[in-house]
Order: C-alpha cells, then sequence, then structure tokens
C-alpha cells in the first residue's frame, strides 16, 4: 500500500514544529534554573521534557504524515541548540565537559554548512543512526550529571569519554555522506 502524499512536506506550521520551537523556548529556562538558580534537579525536569517533545515530535511526525523540509532542519537545530546549552552549563562544574561541547560546536557547523549546500542542490536528508544515537547518549550523560549531583569522577569521564567518540564517529559518518552527495548531486529520498 502506497503512503499517502504528504501535505505537510512544504509546510511551516505543524504540530512537530511547534513541538520543536517549544524546546527553544525550554533552553533559556534550564539555563537560568542551572547557572542562575543551581537548581539542578529543576534543570534535570525541564530537560527530560525537552527530549520527550523530542520524541513527541518524531512519532507525530512519522505517525501523522507530518513530515515536513522545515522540520527536517528545524529539528536538528533545536535538539543541538538544547546540548550545547547544556553542556555550557555542565562546563561549571565538569571542566571535561568541554571536549564534547567542542566537538559538537565543530560537527554543527560542518554539518549546518554541508547540510546547506546540500539544501541548494535539493538534497534534504534527516538524521542517521549515530546522529540518534549520539543525542541519546548525550541526553543520557546531561541527565546523570544533573540528577547524580556528586558523580564520581571516574563515571563522569567515562560517560564524558564516550560521548566523545560517539561524536567524533558521527561527525565523521555525516562528513562522508554529506561531502558524498554533495559531489554527485542525487535527489535522495531518505526516512526520517
Amino acid at each position: 500500500m502506497e503512503c499517502p502524499e504528504n501535505r505537510y512536506k512544504n509546510k511551516i506550521l505543524t504540530l512537530p514544529n511547534i513541538l520543536s520551537f517549544f524546546r527553544l523556548c525550554l533552553i533559556p529556562l534550564i539555563v537560568w534554573q542551572y547557572v542562575e538558580k543551581h537548581n539542578y534537579l529543576i534543570a534535570l525536569y525541564l530537560l527530560a521534557l525537552s527530549g520527550l517533545t523530542d520524541i513527541a515530535d518524531g512519532i507525530v511526525a512519522r505517525n501523522f504524515n507530518m513530515i515536513s523540509d522545515f522540520g527536517k532542519a528545524f529539528d536538528p537545530v533545536a535538539d543541538k541548540l538544547t546540548q550545547i546549552a547544556m553542556l555550557f552549563c555542565l562546563v561549571t562544574r565538569f571542566r571535561m565537559m568541554w571536549l564534547p561541547l567542542i566537538l559538537l560546536i565543530i560537527k554543527e557547523i560542518f554539518a549546518g554548512v554541508t547540510g546547506l549546500m546540500m539544501v541548494q542542490k535539493g538534497i534534504v536528508m534527516g538524521a542517521d543512526w549515530h546522529g540518534k544515537a549520539t543525542t541519546v547518549l548525550l541526553y543520557g550523560t546531561m541527565l546523570v550529571h544533573l540528577a547524580w549531583v556528586n558523580i564520581t569522577p571516574a563515571v563522569s569521564n567515562i560517560l564524558i569519554g564516550a560521548c566523545t567518540a560517539m561524536i567524533i564517529l558521527s561527525g565523521i559518518l555525516y562528513g562522508i555522506r554529506n561531502l558524498k552527495y554533495l559531489r554527485s548531486g542525487e535527489v535522495v529520498h531518505e526516512k526520517v
């Protein structure tokens, strides 16, 4: 059975995109609770809410055929800004968080530049498995550091090391994918 045509493909105002926008609005609240109020538990709840809305927007987009080209670009931006903001917060207490933070920024700048070049060629692609795995690992690491206020340095460094390794792997794989499609110029229809 063929999937009905997606009438939301070129729309901006969709429920998944509204959920992504809501995640952006949570960022200042998370930072304020963490940095200004030192209320790590509230920051934890807000970050968990952000993660749940990320899951929800994907479920809604796929199950109700509301996947839009705008959403394919906007959803990861909301994710990455949330992750970068939370990593900046965590650096104030865990110095080693600089490593995944800097690598994530470099990876996202490269992915953003090559992604925009792909969009100009008519190629719009969603996240690959390694990007989703990186997101899950980053959120898990951030949530553990928020929930376990006195986390041992060994556990903290193991989690940070795993995030760092996954960011590097994902950056390399996205780089290979994006450069491949930029060279070939093929328009690819991928599952999101």
